[in-house]
């Protein structure tokens, strides 16, 4: 048990009750009782004092009623009450337990007994309310946990899981089965559209291929189509074009010299 006995035992720090604003630790190791303080003033006395410590061993502490005195005057009575338990060598062995070993010896109490547990400290409260402790319950209270139950343990919480009735649960099973049927409905669907949709922006170029684009105008039955191959650039709307180049177009942009009557 002596192992559980972590340095230091004990440690706690505040600043001191109004109007005093000096600032003061607390420290209790094995062998010793540790005592610091800070000097906090605006006064130019104050200004250059430096951090205090005393230090003493358990027997000396339990001697010394003004230091008693001045630890329940900072941190309150039960802290003074506590620190004088372990100067006796009084440990809360069960305190410093690790939570696993703590766990193991809750899941051999009542639901009551663990509730009074609770109310003990702050570690217990926090223990017996934790996920831990109600998820070994709901295992310990069910022969076999199906898997859709530890999936609305995460969901849900635990401590739910614990008291709702298997009825209840089993409607919240069948919700959840509903659920991922509608998900995985959705996922299909989604899953057809873009199957669907795929490769059609592809064979539109495959289709067009390199031979160009045919662009078409025209107003009734007068239109005119012109093929622009890939090599084809667009040249300059105000410079003269050779007739008979080959293009397939009629040039009728006015030579120099004006139009001819």
């Amino acid at each position: 048990m002596a192992s559980l006995l972590k340095e230091p035992l004990f440690e706690i720090s505040a600043q001191g009750p109004a109007p005093n604003k000096d600032f003061y630790q607390l420290s209790i190791t094995k062998s010793d009782v540790i005592w610091r303080y800070w000097k906090i003033s605006l006064r130019n006395a104050s200004r250059n004092a430096k951090p205090g410590e005393q230090r003493e061993s358990h027997q000396d502490y339990l001697e010394d009623t003004r230091l008693q005195s001045q630890v329940g005057l900072v941190f309150g009575q039960g802290v003074q009450a506590y620190t004088l338990a372990l100067g006796r060598g009084c440990y809360d062995y069960l305190e410093r337990l690790p939570d696993a070993l703590l766990l193991r010896i809750l899941a051999h109490l009542q639901l009551e007994e663990v509730g009074a547990l609770g109310q003990t400290s702050h570690r217990f409260r926090k223990l017996c309310s934790s996920e831990a402790f109600w998820e070994q319950a709901v295992r310990g209270h069910w022969e076999t946990v199906p898997d859709e139950v530890g999936s609305l343990g995460l969901e849900l919480g635990w401590r739910r899981v614990f008291f709702t009735s298997k009825l209840q649960l089993q409607k919240l099973i069948s919700r959840q089965r509903q659920q991922l049927r509608e998900e995985e409905e959705e996922e299909e669907e989604e899953g057809g559209l873009i199957t669907e949709a795929s490769g059609t922006p592809e064979a539109f170029w495959d289709s067009a291929g390199s031979s160009g684009t045919v662009l078409s105008s025209g107003t009734g039955d007068s239109a005119y189509t012109e093929s622009l191959s890939d090599s084809d650039t667009l040249s300059n709307p105000h410079s003269p074009r050779e007739s008979g180049s080959g293009s397939g177009v009629v040039d009728t942009w006015p030579k120099e010299g004006g139009v001819d009557m």
